[in-house]
């Protein structure tokens, strides 16, 4: 079956949800980047269900976005099906009694910290220095500030899109999950519906005061504009950021694209970039670390469409493209 084919069987099955030739970059945090050829908005567990048994068939390459925050897209494009939760997907609900949030995959990270903090849930405050969502913190067990997802998740519901009509959507603790530093068995093919957090209970202002913390953190020490967050993943016992410093490249460019004088782990799109630029500018900055130290970085960055500069083993997982994690 042709791309082609697998738009119009797309748009009989989710009338009005289908768009060919999409902006890709509008949903990225880099806000750079070729189009989807198909793009897919999905609202519902039915319409999640439909989209499976398209997919299940035709078997395209799939690249589900979350927020964008974790994904580069070259200037060729995405040739395949990009797929984007929401509405369903972008709820939550607290249980301030039990301590327990629940939230679909599409919620970004930090609307969840917030709303459990007036709650009086605490423990998830971590979550609102992550621009990401729900399902990318589960699938790349996302943490910052000393803590990780696998820290306060108790469960996430997943679906397998090449299960096709057999799809179910099947609930995996923190075990089945296979958490660890940056990693889970959610594969590309594999949507996070929804999961659950576990807080403690605490003081409203207490929680509020640790999320107003962690947010003039992150302004103090981390650049805003046009960028993806941490680059590459920090090697064991080190930091990336201290390694491509140390390696004087911090100010480094290539085009648009620019190593951030801020955080040497963050790079900056400027007005006129490319997402190739920004691509070209990974692979110089990892060649040049690996030449001044031996160590050879791993992006945290999903890259889509750079297989010649990307050589990261994960990048064009199993069973699909990718996912932006975040």
């Amino acid at each position: 079956m042709s791309l082609d084919d697998v738009a119009a069987a797309l748009e009989a099955r989710l009338p009005g949800r289908v768009s060919r030739d999409a902006s890709v970059a509008e949903l990225t945090t880099y806000r750079v980047g070729g189009p989807a050829a198909v793009l897919v908005r999905v609202g519902d567990e039915a319409a999640l269900l439909a989209l499976a048994s398209v997919v299940a068939c035709s078997k395209p390459p799939v690249l589900l976005i979350g927020r964008g925050s974790n994904l580069l897209v070259a200037e060729t494009g995405f040739h395949g099906v990009a797929v984007v939760l929401e509405d369903e997907f972008a709820m939550i609900d607290v249980d301030s009694d039990a301590n327990l949030v629940r939230a679909g995959g599409a919620v970004p990270l930090p609307m969840l910290a917030r709303r459990a903090a007036a709650a009086g849930v605490g423990g998830l405050e971590f979550f609102v220095g992550i621009p990401g969502s729900v399902g990318g913190a589960v699938r790349m067990n996302a943490g910052g500030h000393g803590r990780e997802t696998a820290d306060v998740l108790r469960r996430a519901w997943v679906l397998d899109l090449l299960a096709g009509t057999d799809a179910i959507v099947e609930a995996r603790d923190g075990d089945a999950l296979d958490l660890s530093y940056r990693h889970s068995n959610v594969d590309a093919m594999h949507v996070v519906v929804h999961a659950e957090f576990a807080g403690e209970s605490d003081d409203v202002a207490k929680c509020e005061e640790r999320i107003a913390e962690i947010v003039r953190w992150r302004r103090e020490n981390q650049p805003g504009g046009s960028n993806a967050g941490s680059v590459f993943r920090n090697p064991p016992g080190d930091s990336a950021g201290r390694l491509i410093d140390e390696a004087g490249l911090k100010g480094l460019r290539v085009g648009g694209a620019v190593v951030s004088e801020k955080h040497a782990n963050f790079f900056q799109a400027e007005p006129e970039a490319t997402a190739d630029d920004v691509g070209r500018l990974v692979d110089t900055v990892r060649a040049r670390v690996a030449d001044a130290t031996g160590v050879h970085l791993v992006t945290e960055l999903r890259m889509i469409g750079f297989e010649d500069l990307d050589p990261n083993p994960d990048v064009g997982a199993s069973r699909g493209e990718g996912e932006d994690t975040t």
